[in-house]
This record gives structure tokens, sequence and C-alpha cells, in this order.
């Protein structure tokens, strides 16, 4: 049975590992105010931040998906880890050494599977490097020097050497207690006639490293004309390594791509290298798949989308580095950042430009110059015989398609007076007619702006449906109400300032809370032992809380009141006395009117007795209610 973490060691590694630290590792954090963060929520796809982050309480909340918790239930979230599994992650960067319950701590039975799997990759890298020293990786030396890397180059990047032997790496990870079963998965190593074998065998090895730095796959190319294999072989689909949420050189371009808003896409791990050496450190690679979708997302959480993002795509000048362009430019539109296309004199790579010309070759080809939209249009405009008529309306009947596809009207309209000029066409209105049909036809249908009876992959058609946006998942609430918005301030108190509404809110009960989902926050704060808890320390205050919630979406709800910043301009004691006093009288002024209603109800039903104590009940919340309008909260 696996242990059970201790609750001691837990609340060390929350307390040790700042939240915005690990936020930071997957996207770009900007100033919110108020001490807050934000940034692009990394768990729905926005075009501005609803993502914000609290360091000082160690919670995030998304104001638009509604997800929200703590640094353990981000990294759950985004890397889909159990709660052992990032408690183990963390600790381990902050060097806490774990104690565990019920029968103590087995590392090679207990350990989350990523945990294990991540451990696997770390030791083959390191046993890699350690194998490109040797008298056999002689050929894989010669390779990097011949494009111009030297050993310390080798050492920056991680590069290592697969032995030709049949089972090297497996042997050694197996010494290092892990078992076949983890090998295969890991993708390390794979099934042979007489148990695991290695996977890379004979090649120069490249670690690559999700966004938090750790090694989850590699790339291995080949060095032998003996070896039949591809030119490069990839680590394939593992529960850690998916190629098409990867990019190489993430972890050492991140921080760069953040700071300067600007990324140089290549085509290969070399190109990053000679990009990086030359000074391009913003620059990174697919890894043996075209750039796609979730590229775009782990990009744009690194760039926010603002004004003065750019991204460069180096491609090669050849048919399928066209192709790969075209294929960008699709992905494009989900981009707010300006795109661009650059390619090297003869076609050259990056790599091969610094070996040719040097450093400076490399810098000058990654300047901004060819926007990628126009790269795109040239292409699907040279395909026909621009001299004729025939030719020029087909090239405008598929030009146009794209061009309609940028969301933004003012640019649309002046791509396509450009695109009129690259066709030849004098009448550039008539090419800007033509495309704003083609996009309302899209905005209004859904479907593939190429026109009525067209269809996209999914051959809808004309039926095909307009999705409408997935509803929040957190609680309904009225906020035009002011009742809602008095307690969801008073909250929002009891949780970021809990030291201006202690001890008088731990007197309120649920049930002066008007929104059910705040009625629950309430008793969740009243569990946790209330908001003088809050005052000893505030960040275990508000796990308790957490702790206490019944369901998700109460949890969610707590984690967006500890983030939201208040309405108010000087948040302090008289601000805070308002809103217990808001609270409060309301509370007092509807439990006046339903003695009231009651006993006009009841008319002359009513026992004398009771119509005594209920008479005697009004007169004192009456006298209660004028004290609380008279004295504010010193009537509390």
């Amino acid at each position: 049975m696996a242990g059970r973490i201790n609750d001691d060691d837990v609340k060390a590694v929350r307390d040790a590992v700042p939240i915005d630290a690990v936020v930071s590792e997957y996207l770009q954090l900007r100033n919110a105010g108020g001490g807050n963060l934000k940034g692009l929520c990394p768990f729905h796809d926005e075009k501005s931040p609803s993502f914000q982050v609290s360091p000082s309480k160690g919670l995030f909340h998304c104001f638009g998906c509604q997800e929200g918790g703590d640094t353990i239930a981000f990294v759950q979230k985004i890397d889909h880890l159990t709660f052992a599994e990032v408690v183990e992650r963390l600790a381990a960067k902050a060097g806490i050494t774990l104690r565990y319950e019920e029968g103590g701590y087995n590392p090679s039975h207990q350990r989350g599977e990523r945990i294990r799997l991540v451990e696997a990759h770390k030791a083959a890298a390191q046993f890699y490097a350690e194998q490109l020293d040797g008298p056999e990786a002689e050929i894989g030396r010669r390779f990097l020097a011949d494009r111009g890397f030297d050993q310390a180059a080798a050492t920056h990047f991680g590069i290592g050497y697969s032995p030709a032997g049949w089972d090297h790496l497996t042997r050694y990870l197996r010494g290092k207690g892990f078992s076949d079963r983890e090998l295969i998965t890991s993708g390390l190593s794979q099934d042979g006639r007489r148990g695991p074998i290695d996977r890379f065998r004979g090649r120069l090895m490249w670690p690559i490293r999700d966004t938090a730095g750790d090694v989850v796959g590699f790339g291995a190319r080949k060095l032998r004309e003996d070896d039949n294999g591809p030119k490069y072989l990839n680590t394939p689909e593992t529960p850690i390594y998916k190629k098409s949420q990867v990019l190489y050189g993430i972890d050492l371009a991140k921080k760069d791509i953040a700071k300067s808003s600007r990324a140089v896409v290549v085509e290969g791990y070399t190109d990053v290298m000679a990009c990086h050496l030359a000074g391009i450190t913003t620059a990174i690679a697919t890894c043996g798949t075209a750039f796609g979708g979730d590229h775009i997302k782990i990009l744009r959480r690194l760039l926010m989308d603002n004004g003065s993002a750019r991204v460069i795509f180096t491609f090669d000048g050849d048919a399928a580095g066209q192709k790969a362009a075209l294929r960008a430019f699709e992905d494009d539109q989900k981009f707010a950042a300006e795109t661009y296309i650059a390619i090297a004199p003869d076609n050259m790579d990056p790599c091969d430009l610094r070996l040719v010309k040097g450093d400076d070759a490399v810098r000058d080809l990654v300047e901004p110059r060819t926007p990628l939209f126009e790269f795109a249009l040239r292409q699907i405009v040279g395909r026909y015989d621009l001299e004729t008529p025939a030719g020029r309306a087909a090239a405008l009947d598929e030009a146009a398609v794209v061009v309609a596809k940028i969301k933004t009207r003012s640019v649309q309209r002046e791509v396509a007076v450009q695109l009129a000029g690259f066709i030849g066409i004098l009448d550039q209105e008539y090419v800007v007619h033509r495309v704003n049909q083609l996009a309302q036809w899209a905005r209004g249908r859904g479907g593939d702006p190429r026109g009525p009876g067209r269809t996209g992959r999914g051959g809808a058609g004309r039926s095909q449906q307009i999705q409408a946006p997935p509803v929040p998942s957190g609680p309904a609430l009225n906020l035009r109400s002011p009742a809602h918005r008095t307690e969801r301030e008073l909250l929002k108190l009891a949780l970021q300032r809990p030291e201006l509404v202690a001890p008088a809110f731990d007197a309120y009960g649920s049930d002066e809370f008007t929104a059910p989902p705040y009625a629950a926050v309430r008793q969740c704060i009243e569990e946790a032992g209330g908001a003088e808890q809050g005052l000893a320390d505030s960040r275990e205050y508000l796990v308790r809380v957490l702790d206490a919630t019944p369901s998700e979406s109460v949890r969610k709800l707590i984690t967006e009141l500890a983030v939201e910043v208040f309405h108010g301009k000087s948040i302090d004691e008289t601000y805070a006395g308002e809103h217990l006093v808001k609270v409060r009288l309301r509370a007092v002024d509807r439990r006046i009117n339903d003695v009231q209603s009651s006993l006009a109800r009841l008319g002359s039903n009513v026992a004398p007795d009771h119509l005594a104590a209920a008479q005697n009940e009004v007169w004192v919340l009456q006298q209660y209610a004028q004290t609380l309008r008279n004295h504010g909260a010193a009537a509390l």
C-alpha cells in the first residue's frame, strides 16, 4: 500500500515553493495590482489575461474558466499528476525530504508514475552525456565539430551518445532500480527477443525537456551508414512525452521569450543550437512533427499576445519548407502576435548559415522582414498563370479564402489590397469586396469561408451548427444585486484581510449570506476555525478553508474570492466595518420582515403569548437596526 505523505511535510512544501515561481515556468506573469499577478490562462484559450496569481496567499484563479487552487492544484492540472506526485516533485525542487506514513517509504513502489519516468529520463540523459567522452563516440564528436559545435556547446545543451550495443542503457537503469515495465513505458527501452533492449543505439542524443526543465524524451541522430533507421528517431508517445506538446529548447528560451516578447521557430535541434550560440536565445523547434495548435498555446502563454510580440519562422525555401509555412499561416490566426518568415540566402538553415557566414548572419536572418501572410499569399499566387484572366481569377479564388480568415477587419482589408497587387488586379475594391463576402459567410455559417456548399474536414456543409462557447463552471450569482456584491466583498475581506474583520465576522451565521454559494463559503471559513485563524498564518488558514470545501464548485469560488481585487480604493478598518454593517443590517431587516409576514399570514389566529414574543422580537431587532445605522461597526 502506498504511504501517505505526512501533513506537516505537505505544508512545508506549500510554504517553500512560491506559486508565482511555479506558474512562471508555464506562462508569463505581469503585475495585476494589489500584489497580484496576471497572465493568459493555460487551461482555456483567451485573448486577454483573466488568470490571476496571489503570491502572498499561494493561490491562483482564472476568472474566465473558474479554475483555481494552490500551487499543488496548479501543477496537478497542468501536468496531469496525482496529488502525491506533485508533492514529491515540488519537494525535490525545494530540497525537502518527505516522510511517509502507513509503513514507511519504498521509492521503487510508492512514487508516482510520472515522477519515476522523469527520473529515468534524467538518469538516461546523464548516462548518454558521459558516453559522449568515450572512444566509440568519436564519430558523434566529429559530427558536432563539423557543424561548429564544441564540447562547451554539447555540455550546454546536454548532448550525449547512445552506445551501439543492445542493452547498455537498459542494464544501467536496471542498476538504478528501474523495472523493465518502467523502461518500456518510458520509451527508453523496447521489447527484444530475450527481454528489453535499448531503443537508441549508436546515435547522437539530444535531451528534450518540457517547460519546467524536466527531460521527457530524446531526439536521436543517425551517425553510421549501416544504421538502417530514419535519420532522426524520437521518443515514441509516452505518458510524459507528447510530440505535439513539446518544443525543443523551450526550457532555455522561455524566459527570454517572455522578456522580449519574441520567439524564433526553427526546424531542427542543430538550428536551435546555432541560434542560441549566435545570441538568438529565443529559438525553439518542434520535435518530429509540424508546428501546430498545441505549440501555439505554449507560445501564446509566454508571449502574452501583446501588440509588440513577434514570432519568426525560419523555414527552408524548398517545397517542404513552403508547405510548412502555409500550414503555419493557417494556425497563425490563433496568434495576436505578428508573424514573419525568414529564409536565408541559398536556402541555408541557421546551422549551415552560422558555419558558412558566422553569428552575425544568423542574427541578421531572424530580423523580421517578410510577414508570414505575404509569403503564404505569394506561394499561392505563384502557382497560377497571372498573364491570363482565368489564371488571375483562379488565384483570387484560392487566396481570398486565406485572407478572409484574418480576424481583425482593418488588417483583413489591408491584406486584401496587397493581394490585389500580388495578382495584378487594378480594381482593389473588387478584391476587398470578395474577401468581405467570404468572411461574412464564414461568420454567419460558422463553417469554411469558401462559400455555401463547401465544407472543411468535418464534411458538415450547410447544416454545420455554430457551437456556443462553454459556460463557466462556477456558481451562478447575481452580481447586480447590492446584497450579493456586499456579501462577496465581505467574504473577500475574510479570506484576504482577516485582520480587518475578525473577530466580528466569526459571529456571523451562514444564514446572513443570501446567496447559497456565499453561505457555503462562510460555512467553510467557520469549519476552518474562523477568520481569526488567519491572523497567525494567512496561508495555512486558506489551506484549511479549502480543505473544508464540500464540492469543487465551492473550492473554485473560494480561490476566486481569495485573489479577486477589492472594489474600494482604501481597504482599511472603515471599509471593512461598512461591509460588516451592511451584511448584518440586511440580515436584521430580513428577519424583521419574516416575523411581520408570519404574523400577517396568521392574522387573528395567532396565540397571545406567541404574538407578544414576536412583537418583542421585532422591537428588539428594530432597535438593533437603528443602532447599526447610527453607530456603524461599533454596534456589532
